[in-house]
């Protein structure tokens, strides 16, 4: 009997080593790793910037209380500021604790207590995260969620256009939505949520958990909308594995999060930083970034050409390297065969295979997945043909 909660459905095999995109399990099989620690691992397994920089940290001081200044911290503060353009950053351990940080802040600054969420949205599962989250398999079993959360519909401007009320202190959206399904925002569906929120003097929050530190050939998504946000949340890949999470916000909202308003016993410590900081002044430079649009585009169009006639599949979607293939079957055994083939993916609800490759793969093992999903996925449209 394990002595660990049975919280995760976990596969059978047992990840052991990896480096880059390659990982092997306890039998020795290799793998190709797109699903990379679901968008943590966006410079490979392993990257040796970081685990140098960690590894000087290490000889230096683990870990001391925020009661004290620590310069790695203002650091990688500065790194963030200057990649999304906002002013402030607020240190944690997870994407649940950045948007409850933002979701703190919100309704501090604001003096208002209704957030708009979307359906289909995922935020955390923390309780205030889960009450943000607009989906019912999320919240089912927990009793009354936090009243002051609202779900629209996503992509929906006429639904978002039928909004009123003095009482909403912020409308919080991922411009991609992940565990939703791999769901781009609309340019003009984000830019009506970003009018609203200024028709009612609400705070625009975007989730960029599993969307930024590169992951969209940008350092953050919303930036391919040209959005102006007020606050951001970041985590998983800015860390390398890493638990670091951070919630960015204009100036404005400095005063808000004065001295004992909010706290983390963890979060901005000097070996979390160490590692941030060292994966993020290698993702944040533009011609890694250039490069990672441009493997990204090649993948997504060749994934395109080469399914676009297969009938079981509706759609490829996403952004940089965060990709979604729709089927118009459950995706289950899809991604058991894909893994039994070499390749790991993870689904995106049902009915959706999400691809989340280390922003370091290379050509070659771009082509090598795309033969494995290709063939894969033309074995079973043969198998729904017969």
């Amino acid at each position: 009997m394990s002595h660990v909660f049975p919280t995760y459905n976990r596969l059978e095999i047992e990840l052991v080593s990896g480096k880059g995109t390659e990982v092997q399990d306890q039998n020795g099989t290799s793998y190709l790793d797109f699903i990379s620690g679901i968008a943590v691992c966006n410079l490979g397994h392993s990257p040796s910037v970081v685990k140098e920089a960690v590894e000087e940290q290490m000889s230096k001081l683990w870990h001391v209380s925020n009661l004290f200044s620590i310069t790695k911290q203002e650091e990688a503060a500065t790194l963030l500021a200057s990649a999304s353009g906002l002013d402030a950053v607020f240190f944690c351990n997870s994407g649940a604790e950045a948007n409850e940080a933002a979701i703190k802040l919100a309704k501090k600054h604001t003096g208002k207590t209704k957030i708009l969420t979307f359906k289909q949205s995922f935020h955390g599962r923390t309780f205030a995260t889960m009450s943000a989250t607009g989906q019912e398999k999320i919240h089912s079993g927990f009793g009354p969620l936090l009243p002051t959360f609202e779900y629209l519909p996503y992509n929906d401007e006429s639904a978002l256009s039928k909004v009123k009320g003095e009482d909403v202190a912020a409308i919080m959206l991922e411009v991609i939505q992940g565990e939703g399904g791999v769901n781009p925002g609309t340019l003009s569906f984000l830019q009506a949520v970003e009018a609203k929120c200024r028709e009612m003097n609400a705070l625009l929050i975007i989730d960029e958990v599993q969307t930024g530190a590169g992951r969209s050939g940008l350092p953050f998504a919303y930036q391919h909308y040209s959005l102006d946000p007020d606050i951001v949340t970041v985590a998983k890949g800015i860390g390398s594995g890493f638990p670091v999470g951070a919630m960015l916000g204009k100036e404005a909202l400095i005063p808000t999060f004065s001295p004992g308003t909010h706290g983390s016993t963890f979060g901005g410590n000097p070996l979390a930083m160490a590692a941030a900081k060292a994966t993020m002044e290698t993702i944040f430079d533009e011609g890694f970034l250039q490069d990672v649009q441009r493997k990204s585009v090649y993948f997504i169009n060749k994934l395109n050409d080469q399914l676009i006639e297969n009938p079981i599949v509706k759609e490829v979607k996403g952004i940089g390297f965060m990709i979604g293939i729709s089927f118009h079957k459950e995706v289950k055994d899809i991604i058991t065969e894909l893994r039994d083939n070499g390749l790991l993916a993870l689904p995106a609800g049902t009915h959706v295979v999400r691809l989340l490759p280390p922003l370091t793969v290379t050509d070659e093992e771009l082509d090598r997945a795309l033969h494995i999903l290709i063939s894969t996925i033309n074995q079973h449209q043969s198998a729904e043909v017969y």
